[in-house]
């Protein structure tokens, strides 16, 4: 007896029947394919864009803070709810903002840059982002969950570490939210690594690599040193809180000062975190936009190498009123004025570089020179606190506020105000507006120095940070309304660049596949590029591929510059 099989009658399929009413959600790039997306394209834009979000919350947090501080003895919030605004604008700007948004640059073009089509471990790639969103999202239900951390974002022990100085359960959030955006960020660390160091097109030196891959891969390094020890150093706060370990309990035999020891040993190796990437995008522009190649890549590499080395050994000079003692003091203040030399050649070098160029003065290009400009005055404000005798006047005061924000404010954030302006077309096939842009840098420029220009001049006047109100001193009210004046100048800025994005993915320009006439390799394939990046790469012969491209009779290549002229 045969048996014949008979067709058994066809299923409709699932996802046509649900993509029907939603079709954005399903279409090729609809939600679906984002969340479950290994491409480290689409990986770097939903960093950029969760930063975003996050930039928007830790901004209006600061407006709130700067309303409060704009006239004396005011009651816009209660002295707890400043206490939680602070630590939340500080963790969500450092944790939340420019440490990711580097790392969405980072994995989106590294491998664009060194002519791979992927990034080494996608999958990883995809945890990492996931971990990070997880852990802010975590942060934020702070709020909903017992009251925000209200102990700074350096969260210094007994501070946090104690229940008699932070009732709430928000350091316990901030805790487990940190610990699990630290993984994230060190996944992401080591992927960058192991495709610059093993991906590169032939060719693709690590002399001949772009200055960004460069910076980044240094970061990586810096990130893998610095992020266990701010995980540790969480891990034993946790332990006081929740298990009574007494790792900082001096009434229990621990030691307060040990925190201080083991934050800063991540927190100052942090700040060039930070700022690395940003220099890396700086260097990129800057020969694009003065038609010269750089001057000195290899003493900008050098630089950046000598600076990894020096920032493990300078975290005492965040303790010099920490009572070390004299000896330690004095080694603290010599490292940390060794460090501001390779920092010093990267300046002269970006200033050599556009010295009898033909300058374009794009969007990208002025953010830039304000960036040489802000992180500049930030540089020699930290030369003065390597001095100890200086840090011990003005610790603590708003001095310190201003120069950590003409930093990594008027520094990091302008130099990625630059690098999206510069890459914005190569991610998305569209210009953005040039008149909008400019709009955006002028009202930048002046509400970011409005904001912290005065903070000097206050911090000189004897004005405390962390402070919710203050007495009518002489000159206190005036300069503190200025700063409130400027922080909404600047809030304003911010909403143009968002209005920016949003008109030019609408109504932009199209770019085509390089617009700026550029030389490294992202700029060879398609915008945005394809799944796979590049049909083919072209012959790296130096530095600058696309200019060896289209000047194959020029044989410069041969030692490594890839081109002097243009």
């Amino acid at each position: 007896m045969s048996v014949i099989p008979t067709k058994r009658p066809e299923k409709a399929p699932l996802v046509p029947d649900l993509a029907e009413p939603l079709p954005w959600l399903y279409k090729d790039d609809g939600l679906i394919s984002w969340i479950g997306s290994t491409d480290h394209k689409q990986i770097g834009i939903m960093y950029m864009l969760t930063t975003l979000v996050f930039f928007l919350i830790g901004g209006l947090e600061a407006l709130v803070m700067r309303l409060q501080l704009g006239a004396p003895d005011n009651h816009v919030v209660s002295p707890q709810a400043y206490d939680q605004l602070f630590t939340m604008h500080g963790t969500t700007m450092i944790f939340l903002v420019i440490m990711p948004m580097l790392i969405g640059f980072a994995l989106y073009f590294v491998p664009l840059m060194i002519g791979a089509n992927d990034i080494a471990y996608p999958r990883f790639n995809a945890l990492g982002y996931w971990v990070f969103l997880f852990g802010g999202l975590l942060l934020y239900a702070s709020f909903i969950g017992g009251g925000a951390p209200d102990a700074g974002w350096f969260a210094y022990a007994p501070l946090s570490s104690d229940f008699k100085f932070t009732s709430n359960l928000g350091m316990d959030y901030w805790g487990v939210g940190l610990l699990t955006t630290g993984v994230g960020t060190l996944g992401a660390a080591v992927n960058v690594l192991v495709t610059i160091l093993t991906m590169r097109a032939p060719g693709m030196t690590m002399r001949r690599v772009p200055l960004f891959v460069w910076m980044t891969f240094i970061n990586s390094i810096l990130l893998l040193v610095a992020i266990p020890a701010l995980n540790a150093t969480i891990a034993m706060v946790l332990f006081d809180r929740l298990l009574h370990a007494h790792f900082f309990d001096a009434a229990a035999g621990g030691q307060p000062l040990l925190y201080q020891h083991a934050f800063w040993s991540f927190g100052h190796p942090e700040v060039y975190i930070m700022i690395f990437p940003a220099w890396g995008m700086i260097s990129e522009i800057i020969p694009v936009f003065t038609r010269r190649p750089i001057f000195g890549y290899a003493a900008i590499a050098g630089a950046s190498v000598a600076i990894v080395f020096l920032s493990a050994v300078v975290w005492g000079h965040h303790m010099f009123t920490a009572g070390m003692g004299h000896p330690l003091d004095v080694v603290f203040t010599i490292s940390s004025m060794l460090i501001a030399i390779p920092t010093g050649i990267k300046v002269f070098n970006w200033t050599a570089t556009t010295w009898g160029g033909t300058i374009q003065f794009t969007t990208p290009m002025l953010f830039v020179l304000a960036f040489l400009v802000q992180f500049t005055i930030g540089g020699v404000t930290g030369v003065m606190f390597a001095a100890f005798p200086v840090d011990w006047q003005m610790e603590d005061s708003y001095f310190v506020v201003a120069h950590f924000h003409y930093v990594l404010f008027g520094g990091t954030a302008f130099g990625l105000w630059a690098g999206t302006y510069y890459w914005f077309p190569k991610i998305t096939g569209k210009m953005l507006s040039e008149t909008i842009g400019k709009w955006h840098f002028w009202l930048a420029v002046v509400g970011f120095n409005l904001t912290f220009m005065v903070q000097h001049i206050l911090g000189f006047l004897g004005m405390a940070r962390r402070i919710e109100t203050y007495p009518d001193l002489p000159y206190w009210h005036l300069l503190n309304l200025v700063s409130t004046v400027g922080s909404f100048v600047l809030a304003i800025a911010v909403l143009v660049f968002v209005w920016n994005i949003w008109v030019s993915l609408r109504h932009g320009e199209p770019a085509g596949n390089n617009p700026w006439h550029a030389w490294t390799l992202e700029w060879a394939t398609t915008s945005p590029p394809g799944v796979h990046n590049f049909e083919q790469v072209p012959p790296i012969r130096g530095r600058r591929p696309l200019w060896d491209l289209s000047h194959p009779d020029n044989q410069d290549w041969q030692h490594g510059e890839g081109g002097k002229g243009i």
